[in-house]
């Protein structure tokens, strides 16, 4: 079955990997694919975008294991009848987890960072020169919110970085809504893998609360201020640093 992309994916994709200079001539990029409908969205987004583009790059397709006898064919099979190039990068991260993670503490920031350095790794194993997530809108949004009310921090997602071992960290799907990427999986009748393949679910944890409150307290909001996104987007592009408490910022 073909995927089919949106033209407003397509545009978008386009138009934010021009504003921010995401991909260029040469690179390599390594697209994390966990197989969620993010990153399945972003890679067949980055495949059509690679067709296009007038200049030539490489994508590689990389799910990271937990170690944990995770049963990935069907992520395979979809890979190899899309010809997406995939790679499954072996981690014993579940046996570390079992000695780290206390009982009844949280996880996700553990798994996060053990997933990440994964991804790392196996960039620097198969030559990538940048690594490609699956981000959107939401979690940016969310997370700025997640720092200023949990943290005291002015802090979001930026749709590219430098990571600290020289690798390019780009988000190609950063100015999009969660809602897009699930509408396209689910027309396209991708083969998600949701929160079945999370390892905390085999460990006495307490779930996350943060950036759940976060989505609600975003959506309520939303609600009664429609254009509360277009808003958010357009106030991460427009930061008027001067005007906040630091003084090393003051413009005087």
């Amino acid at each position: 079955m073909a995927i089919k992309l949106s033209k407003k994916i397509m545009r978008q994709i386009g138009r934010t990997n021009a504003e921010f200079g995401l991909i260029e001539e040469g690179d390599k990029i390594l697209v994390g694919l966990s197989g969620g409908k993010d990153s399945l969205t972003m890679v067949h987004a980055l495949m059509e975008q690679q067709r296009r583009a007038p200049f030539k790059f490489e994508i590689l397709a990389v799910t990271v294991t937990y170690g944990m006898g995770e049963d990935l064919s069907a992520l395979s099979a979809h890979c190899a009848e899309h010809n997406i190039p995939h790679k499954v990068y072996e981690t014993n991260t579940y046996e570390i987890a079992a000695d780290k993670i206390r009982q009844n503490s949280s996880f996700c920031s553990f798994f996060s960072r053990m997933r990440r350095g994964a991804l790392y790794g196996a960039a620097k194993e198969y030559e990538c020169n940048k690594v490609a997530l699956g981000h959107h809108l939401d979690d940016a949004a969310e997370s700025f919110f997640m720092n200023l009310i949990y943290n005291g921090h002015m802090r979001a997602l930026a749709p590219k970085y430098k990571a600290g071992n020289g690798l390019i960290v780009i988000r190609p799907l950063i100015k999009m809504r969660e809602r897009q990427l699930a509408a396209c999986a689910l027309e396209n009748e991708m083969p998600t893998i949701g929160d079945e393949a999370c390892p905390s679910m085999r460990f006495d944890v307490k779930m996350p609360h943060a950036r759940a409150s976060m989505k609600v307290m975003l959506g309520e909001m939303e609600e009664k201020y429609p254009d509360l996104f277009v808003s958010i987007n357009s106030a991460f592009g427009h930061i008027s640093d001067d005007t906040f408490f630091d003084p090393e910022r003051f413009n005087v």
